[in-house]
Parts: structure tokens; sequence; C-alpha cells
């Protein structure tokens, strides 16, 4: 039988956990949140108490399952070394130079800090602060824009354990399955673009549009010195082309597709398009690259890689490299980025291409 004042902490702890759960589920305003910190601190408070029951506090502690040791066996290993205590094996092995005084070791702000052992605890304390969140709509768009992912996709392709169970996780084939994802990756922006090759990501979309003008450069080995950058491209894409111009001394030409000076075509290494643009056209430039190509300028069209699923793709349009941001296909936002970019080139640029390729070998007996 529970003594009476083990029934009041069982009961009272009962109605703290129904009353975080039911606060969990809305939305949470400041004086909720205060209300929320305050559950957590008694809590805490119950936790601490030497007066309380082990059998009514929280077991799922996260340090003993995370370090695997139980006071029988850290008395073993402190007897082994020739110790007493953790705190005279960290005295001798620690300089006093780089370890904090005992009295501000748990002081921040010069408020003592107590820890949440339990992880359901530290769960439902991180979802309150997460709730008192408070989330507007983004009108940001240029490249970053919300997403929805369906569960079966989010279950059997970003959370599907296979891509590192199937490895023991201190071996380096664990690496086999992040190569096949990426190989997969690879596949997907190829096919989206209709291009020959792809490598493994870059940083973002505006540094792989950088990179493409790096690699029209390359290609004439520095003998044309001249961009053409259409105006209609993101904003944030053409100021860090501009940066990496600026190092290279490549001479930008920033205009209207339209206004483009075919009468000196033949002094251009790149030219560079969005599509669909800033202001959300979309273009056909078949035309516009089959007479580029009569002057050997490499064309790069910036795609939004999710509109290639019903729209024209680069490859069709005849152009050299595609380049854009993966954050279609369900990345959050994030304030802002970055998000994997993407690049897809013709088979002849495969080894100007930047970044990394995934590719599959084959042995002797061609398997």
């Amino acid at each position: 039988m529970l003594s009476k004042s083990c029934k009041e902490v069982l009961s009272h702890s009962t109605s703290i956990y129904r009353s975080l759960g039911t606060q969990a589920t809305r939305a949470f305003t400041a004086s909720q949140l205060k209300t929320s910190t305050a559950i957590l601190n008694k809590q805490l408070h119950y936790l601490h108490s030497q007066k309380v029951p082990s059998s009514l506090k929280a077991s799922d502690d996260f340090i003993p399952r995370h370090l695997g040791n139980d006071s029988k066996a850290t008395q073993a290993i402190l007897q082994r070394i020739g110790v007493k205590s953790i705190e005279q094996l960290m005295d001798e092995t620690v300089p006093d130079t780089i370890r904090l005084p005992k009295d501000q070791v748990c002081v921040h702000n010069g408020k003592d800090i107590k820890g949440i052992f339990s992880e359901t605890m530290m769960l439902a304390h991180l979802k309150d602060l997460a709730n008192a969140n408070k989330v507007n709509k983004s009108y940001q768009g240029a490249g970053f824009y919300p997403t929805q992912i369906p569960s079966v996709i989010r279950r059997n392709v970003l959370e599907n354990p296979n891509w590192y169970t199937p490895y023991t996780p201190y071996q380096a084939e664990i690496a086999q399955g992040r190569l096949e994802s990426l190989l997969n990756f690879q596949t997907m922006i190829t096919e989206l673009t209709g291009l020959d090759v792809a490598n493994a990501s870059l940083l973002d979309e505006a540094s792989s549009a950088s990179e493409a003008m790096f690699m029209s450069y390359n290609v004439h080995n520095g003998k044309r010195n001249k961009y053409f950058l259409s105006k209609s491209v993101f904003p944030q894409n053409i100021e860090v082309i501009k940066t990496k111009a600026d190092g290279l001394g490549i001479e930008l030409v920033i205009d209207e597709p339209a206004n483009f000076n075919w009468t000196q075509a033949g002094e251009y290494c790149g030219y560079l398009v969005q599509n669909p643009d800033n202001f959300g056209n979309v273009h056909d430039y078949t035309a516009t690259i089959a007479k580029l190509k009569e002057h050997k300028v490499v064309v790069t069209i910036v795609a939004d890689i999710l509109s290639l699923a019903i729209t024209k793709t680069p490859g069709e349009m005849g152009a050299d490299i595609a380049v854009g941001t993966a954050q279609r296909f369900g990345v959050p936002m994030a304030y802002g980025g970055p998000h994997a970019g993407y690049m897809a080139v013709k088979d002849d640029l495969k080894r100007k291409m930047p970044g990394r390729l995934i590719g599959v070998s084959k042995d002797v007996h061609g398997n």
C-alpha cells in the first residue's frame, strides 16, 4: 500500500503530465509558456528530491542508457585505473587552466542550471518551447517555397532505414547507403534536366550558378572573358555571380535576353538565364540556344527542378548546363537556406564539372 504522502505525489505527478499533454496540443502564448516552465520546474524538483521514492521518478534517464556503465561497472573501472572517483580522475587528467571553477560549472547568467535527466520530460519541454514560436506565412519566393511531402515519400524515402541499417555502424561500409542515395539523386537530376551527367550536389543554387559561369570561362581557356547574365535571374544568384566574376576578372553583361548584342556573340564565353524567371515567366529558349551554338557560347539554364516535370527540359532546349536548388523537393525553407544545389551537364563537359560524382564501377568480368 502506498502511504498518503506518496499517493499525493503520484496524484500530483499524474495531473502535471495530463496538464503538460493538454498544453502541448495548442498554440502557446507567453503566459502559457510560463505555466509550462513552472510545471517543468516542479517535475525537476521531484526528480532531485531525496524525499520522493525512486519508484515514483521518471525511469527513462538518458545518461545511463547513453554511457552504458552502471555504478558497479564504474567503480570497477575506477579501481582498475587507480582512482577513487570520477572527480579525482578529472582532477588528475584535465589541467586547471582549462577547467571552469566548480562554482561556475552549472551556472549561466547568474542562475543555476538543473539537468533534465528524463528523455520524455526533455522532449516535452522542447515541444513546449517550439510551440511558443509564432509561425508566420512566408512570402519570400525567389526560389524558396513552402512544400508538402506525402507521408509515403517521407517514410519510404527520406526516413527509410535501409540507407544505413544493413551495415554495422563502426565499419566504413555504412557509407554505401549514402552513396546509393546520392546515386539515386544524380539519376533523378539527369532524368529531369534531360542532360547526361549530374554531380552529387553543390552548396546552393546561387553558388551552382557561379560555378556554371566559371565552367563556361574554362571551356574557352580564359580567352573569352565576357559573360551574359539575364536581368530576370533571382537577385541572390546575380549577387553571388557578381562576386565570383569580380575575382576572376570576368566582364558581366546584365540585361534582358532580348537586348543581347548578337554582333559581339563571339566575345562571350557563356550565357545564363533563369526558367521560370524572377517574375514567374516560363520561356522556351530552343531557338536562342541554337543561335548561340553557332558562336560556341556555353549556355546555362537555372531551372526550377520541380517545374521540369511538366515543362521543356534544358536538355531538350539544347542547353549545356542546368543548375538549381533541390529545395523544391520538400526541404524546409529554414530562413532562406542554404539548400542543396544541383548541377547537370552534357557529357563533353563532365571533366570540367565541380563537386563530387558518384559512379557505378565495373569489375574485370563486366559486372
